[in-house]
């Protein structure tokens, strides 16, 4: 029977894995090394900054070991969603380090270099022909936001790092991409079913996470073949079961049996897991449902100003028990006290131990709930530079650490600041104002492709 081996180093590029998983996996003589270097989970501000949310000494680590194995043996290495967010700094932050490891290797390869941001001016015209949609809880696109937009990347299928692959590439270093299509590209160009392709690439883009005890920082094996596929970890320490897998298939999925992609769903609901050893799962049933227009997801932001925060501890029972109105009062006083603050500005709080952590869609009620001992506080200010910033949440926190209180006491302070300085500079903010579904004809059409020949 034909298989596929793709060996899934580590959950993130830059989060590590152990020698011995990786050289075990070595040994298993996979058909790709595969691994996805990004994400949207930490927000907007890596998109708009252009700075990747992984260090770049960890990053190196990881590709110095990676590069040299996958050049030695021959085997294909694709890198998708470079430097966290896939955006032009990003590819060119990661490119950058592959090219130093491969001076100082030695190292040979012929390198395909994919990017990922879209134009502003082709998003409006796709949005003027109605091609360009929200992805729920989205809102609709608008004008103005788009026009702030200060960068937009395509988050890319299986498609262009197949067309990499077929132009004799053996590592590929591609822009914001689909998590699963960076695992999935190679079995689907040799063949292999699309849907047990995607679902392998859906559990492999977080290597151990999906095994038991999870872990983001050791490597996993998959291996495709007519039916089904097998994973297993490489490590003595973890094993993959039947519910890590499973579990893991639902990981970031709102809906259990259908998950959606580049170009069509994945359907679930005849999948079933089984477990083959101590260590290894077995999938089958999965497919890969096509979907016409072809349509790719936008991630796009804007910056929103600059932000100040600072962070203190509450445990007066009194004002516990009266802190929804006390940061009303001090939230109006502060505003009232600063009549030259320029629009578009925010003050909020952040209240852990409440309802920090779900805000408003905190289910427990804090009017029925036991009153917590103490809780902490986050000052959130936001202004158009930074200098007011600063202003507005210095002016919040001498406000409520000096408020008197209905029930007040002491005539101390009312906050107890853990850090000195107590108030945190923490920059330009950017704010999703893209999160869209826009069609395209072409898979390939929005990620130009560069083939370059890489020596020391």
């Amino acid at each position: 029977m034909k298989t596929l081996k793709i060996l899934s180093p580590t959950a993130i590029l830059g989060y590590g894995f152990p020698d011995a998983s990786f050289e075990e996996g070595m040994r298993r003589n996979p058909d790709l090394i595969a691994v996805d270097a990004g994400s949207s989970d930490p927000g907007p501000y890596y998109l708009g900054a252009g700075v990747s949310f992984t260090d770049r000494g960890a990053v190196t680590r990881d590709l110095d070991r990676l590069l040299p194995g996958a050049i030695a043996h021959g085997i294909p290495l694709f890198i998708g969603s470079s430097g966290g967010s896939g955006g032009e700094p990003h590819l060119a932050w990661t490119l950058g380090i592959v090219r130093e490891i491969a001076a100082k290797r030695g190292l040979r390869f012929r390198m395909a270099v994919i990017h990922a941001e879209v134009d502003k001016a082709h998003v409006l015209s796709q949005r003027a022909a109605g091609r360009l949609m929200p992805l729920p809880p989205a809102p609709e696109s608008t004008l103005e936001e788009i026009g702030e937009t200060v960068r937009i990347v395509g988050q890319m299928g299986i498609e262009p790092f197949v067309k990499a692959h077929e132009a004799g590439a053996q590592v590929v270093v591609a822009g914001r991409a689909y998590d699963p299509a960076v695992f999935a590209a190679l079995a689907v160009q040799r063949g292999f079913d699309r849907g047990l392709a995607l679902h392998l690439g859906k559990i492999l883009e977080c290597a151990c996470i999906a095994a038991s005890p999870g872990s983001g920082s050791d490597c996993m094996l998959g291996t495709l073949d007519e039916t089904g596929f097998t994973v297993e970890t490489l490590s003595p320490a973890r094993r993959c079961t039947e519910l890590s897998v499973a579990a893991h298939t639902l990981y970031e999925k709102s809906d259990p049996t259908r998950l959606p992609g580049p170009g069509g769903v994945l359907d679930l609901t005849g999948t079933t897991f089984r477990q083959v050893s101590d260590n290894a799962v077995r999938v089958e049933g999965s497919r890969f449902v096509a979907t016409s227009p072809y349509r790719i997801k936008l991630e796009g932001v804007r910056s929103i100003g600059f932000r100040a925060v600072s962070i203190a501890g509450i445990r007066d029972p009194v004002l516990i028990g009266c802190l929804e109105e006390t940061l009303a009062a001090v939230k109006a006083r502060v505003v009232a006290g600063l009549p030259g603050l320029r629009e578009p500005y925010s003050l909020g709080f952040l209240v852990y131990g409440r309802d920090g952590v779900m805000g408003s869609l905190e289910p427990v009620d804090p009017r029925t709930a036991p009153a917590p001992h103490e809780v902490g506080l986050v000052i959130d200010a936001v202004a158009p530079t930074q200098a007011e910033a600063d202003t507005l949440c210095a002016s919040a926190r001498s406000t409520l650490l000096h408020y008197g209180y209905p029930g007040r006491i002491s005539t101390a302070g009312n906050l107890a600041f853990p850090y000195s300085p107590s108030d945190f500079h923490a920059g330009e903010v950017f704010a999703f104002s893209l999160y869209h579904l826009i069609d395209e004809e072409d898979p390939c059409g929005l990620f130009p492709m560069e083939l370059e020949e890489v020596a020391p």
